[in-house]
């Protein structure tokens, strides 16, 4: 029965090989059951008509009228078409400009015709573009639905006939054929009992052709519920699986190390988020089950006095620790600063990149296997084979969203008994409910107050007839013996966008901070990287007093001279991207300023990010906003392997489904953990099958 399901949609009545081959490249629609899994992404209420004289500009609107004028116009470079439709209350245009001849053909006189599209006003006068319709005796006799449903398209998929309206025929015709003995229920009865959630089938013969809105109420329901349910169900199975069966090693006790460094060189006193993240890593380690944990924490937030004190607990307890970074730059830098921090407890660390070679790399590769080496920082160069350790114990991970599942995996083997603990830290505050979908397999772990004695960084807008304040406000931080950030968005001119770029940027920043009496900094992505460490290290150490770069500099630059952060074309960076800009300042005790700058025509967007940069410093408000702005799929980190490809169900919009559908799942397997109970079988089946084909990426977090 099922495999109807699986079909290859070439053998689809209206469909065939040709369209086939483009709803596989275009849609990645192979079979039946995904041309079915794709659903509308609105619907058109056959029930409502708009009088066209209540049309405003903008509107998405369905009205109904007799055609009573056409002319083809010929102008100098394309022809188009227009017509007038009127109803009892006015009149409207309709115009195309491509597809003439048929629609020209198609379009009679005198003849009522139901049209939907996007109007516009222009002098008074309501017209549509390349509006959708339909004869009205047509339309009566076929809509049996009241909701018709519109599917996303392609300009290639539109081109040999396959729109959003074909699309719907071939979908009406399979639902005909196929009745509900095709869509097995993959749910338990005493969950859909529970819930009130219609069949599977009735889900999708609604969402597809809902007959009122109640009726496509229910189906989206039942539809958001499976697929967040499942997602969750599988995270929390894995986790649970996980625990269950890998044991961790048992760091069982606080050493020497740990007391002497928090006693006598701790910097500061730990704020109470950090005391509190720091007992739940404790917790983690001593429990002799592997600790797989997420640290969140906001830029400046202290994340790396975490990362080295449970470094600590693992040397104490004799094992080994590896710390990655996504890039030489911040591995380095962190490197550095642990290095320092670690001076006179006999610790013994060591750096490995891509660029450490010959016999220093073969040095550091020997100390690691004979266990002479207790810490080991670095970048991607840890997970390769000849990286072999001891006696790995710990393995902390420095923005993971930049590290593949699969080098994870190879970091996994490393250990020997036991898989390594696993802390995985992020600069990046992830709201709860995304936090929740991308790592819900993960314990978190959250550092929501910043060390005492830091000040909030304040964030201005500023457009272009702001410049002069500008320039005499960063001549005078410069006198005072502060450092200055300008960031850019390209790194040459663009044809297609006209954006300030950095090479401009500098030559303006020239005639302001002439050579003589100024030193700048040029950083950008197409840079050697060691001209690029090299330019970063100028600026570090205080040899040059401003750095023009571009978004390279977003992770992995400390400098806390640096107290100024001047932003160009704001307006074409995300939230996130901002935020994480802004953080490069404010990390001495000097008060530190981001300067937003802008042009002055601004959209919407544009608008509501630089309000909520100005407005807020917390990172967790800013992830919320970043998240309502621009859904979870563009967020950084959200493809990895498997990836939310949720069909309905929305992280912005459906967190209380979330939320119910996790607890549900958690109840189910604290009751049940391995869902061997007869009622869950149905749960189990799907499980197996979500797992198939991956290497339980879940031990590896």
């Amino acid at each position: 029965m099922e495999d109807v399901l699986r079909k290859d949609i070439k053998y689809v009545k209206g469909i065939g090989p040709i369209k086939a081959e483009i709803l596989n490249l275009e849609l990645g629609i192979f079979t039946v059951g995904d041309l079915l899994s794709k659903y509308p992404f609105r619907y058109v209420d056959k029930t409502e008509i708009t009088p066209i004289r209540d049309i405003k500009n903008n509107d998405l609107v369905q009205i109904k009228g007799s055609i009573i004028s056409k002319q083809l116009i010929k102008g100098k470079k394309q022809k188009r078409l227009t017509a007038t439709l009127r109803d009892a209350s006015g009149f409207v245009e309709l115009v195309w400009f491509k597809g003439i001849a048929y629609i020209e053909k198609y379009i009679e006189l005198n003849k009522e015709y139901i049209v939907y599209g996007k109007a516009s006003m222009y002098k008074g006068i309501a017209n549509i573009a390349h509006p959708e319709m339909e004869a009205a005796d047509q339309n009566q006799q076929k809509a049996k639905n009241t909701y018709e449903p519109i599917y996303s398209s392609t300009e290639k998929l539109n081109k040999i006939g396959f729109d959003s309206k074909a699309r719907r025929k071939v979908i009406e015709s399979i639902l005909e054929k196929l009745g509900e003995r095709y869509f097995p229920e993959t749910l338990p009865h005493y969950l859909t009992d529970k819930l009130k959630l219609i069949s599977r089938y009735q889900a999708i013969r609604n969402i597809h052709f809902p007959e009122n809105e109640n009726a496509l109420t229910k189906a989206q329901s039942r539809i958001k519920f499976e697929e967040i349910f499942y997602f969750q169900l599988r995270l929390l199975f894995n986790k649970s699986e996980r625990q269950l069966k890998y044991k961790g090693h048992n760091f069982t006790k606080v050493g020497d190390s740990f007391n002497k460094f928090y006693k006598e060189k701790l910097p500061f006193t730990l704020t109470g988020a950090q005391k509190r993240v720091i007992k739940e890593i404790r917790a983690d380690l001593g429990s002799a089950r592997q600790m797989n944990r997420l640290l969140q924490g906001d830029v400046g937030s202290g994340k790396t006095i975490v990362a080295i004190l449970t470094t600590l607990l693992a040397i104490d307890n004799g094992y080994q620790t590896v710390l990655m970074a996504p890039t030489e730059i911040l591995a380095q830098q962190h490197y550095n600063s642990i290095q320092k921090s670690l001076e006179g407890l006999g610790i013994r660390t060591a750096f490995l990149s891509g660029s450490v070679k010959g016999k220093v790399r073969n040095q550091i590769l020997r100390l690691l296997k004979s266990n002479d080496l207790q810490l080991l920082i670095g970048t991607h160069a840890v997970f390769e084979d000849p990286v072999q350790f001891s006696n790995l114990g710990l393995a902390i991970i420095d923005e993971q969203h930049r590290f593949g599942v699969m080098q994870r995996a190879k970091l996994w083997k490393k250990g020997n008994q036991h898989p390594p603990h696993v802390l995985v830290m992020t600069a990046t505050p992830i709201p709860r409910t995304l936090s929740m979908t991308l790592y819900g397999d993960l314990d978190v772990s959250i550092i929501d107050e910043l060390p005492p004695g830091r000040k909030e960084i304040q964030t201005l807008h500023k457009t272009d007839k702001h410049r002069p304040q500008v320039i005499h406000f960063m001549h005078d931080q410069i006198l005072k013996g502060r450092q200055i950030y300008i960031v850019y968005p390209l790194i040459e001119e663009s044809a297609k966008l006209d954006l300030a770029n950095l090479q401009e940027g500098y030559d303006n920043l020239r005639q302001h901070f002439p050579p003589e009496e100024f030193q700048i900094s040029v950083v950008h992505g197409r840079m050697k990287p060691k001209d690029k460490e090299y330019e970063m290290q100028r600026f570090a150490s205080g040899k040059t007093q401003i750095m023009v770069a571009t978004t390279v500099i977003e992770v992995g630059v400390n400098v806390p001279n640096a107290t100024v952060m001047i932003i160009e074309n704001t307006e074409r960076f995300g939230l996130s991207q901002l935020h994480q800009l802004r953080g490069r300042v404010g990390r001495g005790g000097e008060q530190s300023y981001c300067i937003l700058m802008t042009g002055y025509k601004l959209s919407q967007e544009a608008r509501f990010r630089i309000k909520t940069m100005t407005d807020t410093n917390d990172g967790f408000k800013i992830a919320e906003a970043d998240l309502e702005l621009r859904g979870p799929g563009d967020i950084e980190g959200t493809r990895q392997s498997g990836g939310i490809d949720f069909n309905l169900f929305s992280i912005g919009e459906d967190q209380n489904v979330l939320f119910s559908a996790r607890k549900i799942a958690q109840t189910i397997l604290n009751k049940d953990p391995y869902l061997n109970d007869s009622n869950n079988t149905v749960l189990k089946e799907k499980i197996e099958k979500l797992n198939q084909g991956t290497i339980n990426l879940g031990r590896i977090s």
